[in-house]
């Protein structure tokens, strides 16, 4: 399998980026450091020994960064962060004699014959042997380290990314059975009035398609206001009024802050669905349907609370809370997290309590 090497372009520009501020200052200060340890020991003047240390220190700086680079393409048996230590151990000796054959003007013979040059030499080779390579492991190390916490950080970030997709994907898939649901519960209730042969059965149908013409585009938004969740609530409420005016009344009580509020589309008008199916519908006498909301508490515990309260039945008699709900707990997590909750309890003397709590974006 062929790997793809980077241009010589590239290449350079790396190697440049290479001799960051960074290794530069800590090549600088440990061969300086390394120099006035040694200067009590050296006959020279200690600024020219911190000089020449300092140089060595460059030199094999410059070879560590040349061999991270070059060669480009390097054996399968061959692993590059050796060669990076073998090359600055051989580079400190090498500079070491090169910075005194540079002192004794190029005559290698003045140098050999100097036993203070040599001693010199020895020392400040042997010094840099240890030290050398000990600093090309840890920058090594320090290097490889960085490299496996920006790995595990775009795993990370990969993983979320990934989940956050798996999620939309899961509110679109919630979303889309939202519609079907509450199509065929209306399409149910129309189809009882033209069985029985309601006189009405024309005016709710009229109504329906009015109603459908404003609700269906709203289907489409994932989120809305609780104001706009109370529109379509209320739309529902008259189109079920006119099927049972007898049997059916409800009421509003909602603060304007609290309508500002966002939260899944078809929210509210899901748990009013379920008041008419589960709680008005069974009862003999019909009952009332009474929302209410407002924002409640104080700080990061101001919650948004909703509540959609019936005088049918019960929730024994009224039978298991349907699809619609379980849906909409789902949808309430997904989208809001755990701070969104959805509780039903029974209202005495009868019926039942939805109550909504929404956190404030």
């Amino acid at each position: 399998m062929s790997t793809s090497q980077p241009s010589a372009t590239a290449t350079w520009r790396a190697f440049l980026l290479g001799l960051s501020p960074q290794r530069l200052s800590l090549s600088l200060g440990i061969s300086g450091l390394m120099a006035l340890v040694l200067s009590p020991i050296f006959v020279t003047p200690t600024p020219v020994v911190v000089g020449r240390t300092m140089v060595v220190g460059l030199l094999a700086l410059l070879t560590f960064v040349l061999l991270e680079h070059w060669p480009r393409r390097l054996p399968a048996w061959l692993a590059r962060w050796p060669l990076q230590v073998i090359g600055v151990a051989l580079a400190v000796p090498l500079g070491t004699l090169a910075v005194y054959l540079v002192a004794t003007g190029g005559n290698f013979a003045a140098f050999w014959n100097s036993e203070g040059r040599m001693v010199g030499y020895m020392t400040t080779a042997g010094s840099g042997l240890v030290l050398g390579p000990l600093a090309a492991m840890t920058a090594l190390y320090r290097q490889r380290d960085a490299e496996a916490r920006s790995q595990a950080l775009a795993f990370e970030l990969e993983r979320s990314e990934l989940e956050r997709r798996a999620l939309d994907a899961r509110l679109r898939l919630l979303h889309a059975q939202i519609e079907p649901h509450f199509l065929f519960n209306t399409l149910a209730n129309v189809r009882a009035l033209v069985d029985g042969g309601s006189p009405k059965a024309s005016a709710v149908l009229s109504s329906l398609i009015a109603y459908l013409r404003a609700a269906v585009p709203q289907l489409h938004d994932e989120s809305s206001t609780l104001g706009q969740e109370l529109s379509l609530a209320k739309a529902y409420l008259e189109l079920m009024h006119l099927r049972m005016p007898d049997r059916l009344s409800f009421r509003f009580d909602v603060t304007p802050d609290a309508q500002a509020v966002r939260c899944p589309s078809m929210t509210v008008l899901t748990l009013v669905e379920n008041a008419i199916r589960h709680g008005i519908d069974p009862s003999e006498e019909g009952g009332q349907i009474e929302i209410r909301g407002a924002i409640q508490g104080s700080g990061t515990a101001r919650r948004c609370h909703v509540w959609v309260d019936d005088s049918g039945v019960g929730l024994r008699q009224g039978g298991a809370p349907g699809l619609g709900l379980a849906n909409l707990r789902e949808r309430l997590q997904l989208s809001l997290g755990a701070q969104a909750q959805l509780h039903l309890s029974e209202r005495q003397p009868r019926g039942v309590q939805a109550e909504l709590i929404l956190p404030l974006s």
